[in-house]
């Protein structure tokens, strides 16, 4: 899910060209790339070897770039930038203790995300157990329109940005199950938006079954998703709404009240 360079904003006289470069030389590493020579970092990130060279040197004399020989790899001090934001979102400290207990009470992983673009970062994470095939973690991203989460997040906006949002999204079947159709996934959107919570069964992915509540601001927007995930093997989906549904919406509430009074 990596995103070219120039992908969201188009240049304007308030663009900084140098400033979106340096952003995509960071974003040119990840799980499948963690340390690249200079080559590598030029193409992964679209830019000369010499733009390249000139920002790569940069982050290593600010400490978010190290050196190994003629590899680049990101340090440490980069997590700085992402917990950054975690910091300034006022439901960090109150969400995890609440999320935790949720977790102990249902046995089931716990999550929190917000949603940027076609897809939902994870934000916060109490696992029980390895869940899906990927590892997930704080910054992992996932498509919103298939994941228990993405749907409650997208139920959020208006009618016209859920459009816009299913209309930029790669509406792939991950499972046999997925909803790919722009039409029914509108629906199912609506739908949540109606009830007030989300349950999606092995559509993400084959096993994975989940349901997700919204986090609201003082003025009632939503802004993060609270859920609840587990293998479809040994909880299905109406033993997830008939018996977790309750607790997460509980917990879920917990939350917002804390939130009206930040």
């Amino acid at each position: 899910m990596d995103a070219p360079a120039g992908d969201a904003v188009k240049p304007s006289d308030a663009y900084v060209q140098s400033f979106a470069r340096g952003l995509a030389v960071i974003r040119a590493f990840n799980a499948e790339r963690p340390a690249m020579t200079l080559t590598e970092v030029a193409d992964a990130a679209g830019l000369t070897r010499a733009g390249a060279r000139r920002i790569l040197l940069t982050l290593v004399q600010l400490g978010y770039v190290a050196t190994e020989g003629r590899l680049f790899r990101l340090t440490p001090r980069i997590l700085e930038l992402g917990f950054a934001y975690l910091t300034s979102m006022p439901f960090w400290d109150l969400a995890e203790p609440i999320m935790e207990e949720l977790a102990n009470e249902a046995h089931q992983s716990c999550s929190a995300t917000v949603l940027d673009g076609t897809d939902i970062v994870y934000v916060l994470r109490i696992p029980t157990g390895r869940i899906m095939s990927i590892n997930l973690g704080i910054g992992s991203r996932l498509p919103a329109y298939c994941s228990a989460m993405g749907r409650v997040l997208l139920a959020g906006l208006p009618d016209d940005e859920i459009d816009a949002v299913l209309a930029r999204s790669d509406l792939r079947a991950h499972t046999p199950l997925t909803v790919t159709d722009p039409a029914r996934l509108k629906q199912a959107i609506l739908q949540v938006r109606e009830q007030g919570w989300s349950l999606v069964d092995r559509e993400l992915e084959t096993g994975l079954v989940a349901i997700a509540a919204p986090i609201r601001d003082r003025s009632g927007r939503t802004v993060a998703a609270l859920n609840l995930s587990g293998q479809a093997h040994r909880i299905t989906a109406r033993q997830m709404e008939e018996e977790l549904l309750p607790l997460l919406c509980r917990a879920a509430e917990r939350i917002n009240d804390l939130m009206k009074r930040v």
